[in-house]
């Protein structure tokens, strides 16, 4: 390639190809130490108290309609920082115990599995999230009170965010005082309408084994004309002034 030089030259200077060939195997050799990554723990590895054999925990029952035997849930806690103003409450280990040994293997390994992740330490709430999103292949079941529940293993999922709300790991999904007594008022809108559609069904009593009247309306938490909603997955969405919402939860499609 022809360069056209329309200026005077004034100075030259010759390059030096033996120094040209030194600085090109540094920089062969910085790159090598460069790629190589320093590993870094985010957070330090839980261990067990010295002299403490027992932990503070807590026991949850899960009763569900595949099985006649309730699963129990042990989730015991560890102390950080005990006695300063960083005290903090962490999962530790789990347990699941049940009459059922159909169960047994995946549950064992479950327990395991997640009893390594909360001595691993960091952030260990994504658990709840994960198994709350195994979905059974023959079908999920209602829980009382309308909540849906897609799986055995969302169920267990369930009791670990409780269990994080309560030790303060995650953040409780409470309503306003405003938005209770709003929910209040439209469940009890929604109940009325219903009892002036369907009044002499309302008024209709069935007697028990002990000849005790009770009421046929008494084991439904909401209205039996109540929908799933997809926010808490719980069948508390009705239709109000023209909008579909949530007696649970407080979501509306219409915002």
């Amino acid at each position: 390639m022809t360069i056209r030089i329309d200026k005077k030259i004034v100075d030259y200077k010759v390059r030096d190809k033996d120094k040209q060939k030194s600085d090109a195997g540094k920089a062969g050799d910085e790159k090598p130490q460069a790629s190589k990554a320093e590993i870094i723990r985010m957070h330090e590895k839980l261990e067990r108290p010295e002299g403490m054999e027992c932990l503070e925990g807590a026991t949850y029952k899960i009763r569900t309609p595949l099985d006649d035997h309730a699963l129990y849930v042990t989730i015991n806690d560890i102390v950080l920082n005990p006695g300063t103003e960083h005290e903090q409450r962490r999962p530790f280990e789990i347990f699941i115990n049940s009459k059922n040994m159909d169960h047994f293997q995946w549950i064992v390994a479950l327990t395991r599995v997640m009893s390594a992740v909360f001595r691993k330490g960091g952030d260990v709430t994504f658990l709840s999230e994960e198994l709350q999103a195994v979905f059974d292949p023959k079908g999920g079941y209602f829980k009382p009170g309308g909540r849906f529940v897609p799986s055995i293993v969302a169920d267990i999922g369930a009791v670990v965010e409780h269990h994080l709300k309560r030790i303060g790991l995650l953040e409780p999904d409470e309503l306003s005082e405003q938005q209770q007594l709003m929910l209040e008022q439209k469940r009890a809108e929604a109940e009325a309408r219903e009892r002036r559609a369907d009044e002499p069904a309302e008024e209709k009593t069935i007697p028990d084994s002990a000849g005790a009247a009770s009421s046929a309306t008494d084991e439904a938490s909401y209205p039996a004309s109540a929908t799933l909603c997809f926010k808490c997955n719980t069948q508390a969405m009705v239709l109000l002034d023209g909008c579909q919402t949530c007696l649970a939860c407080g979501y509306s499609k219409c915002g």
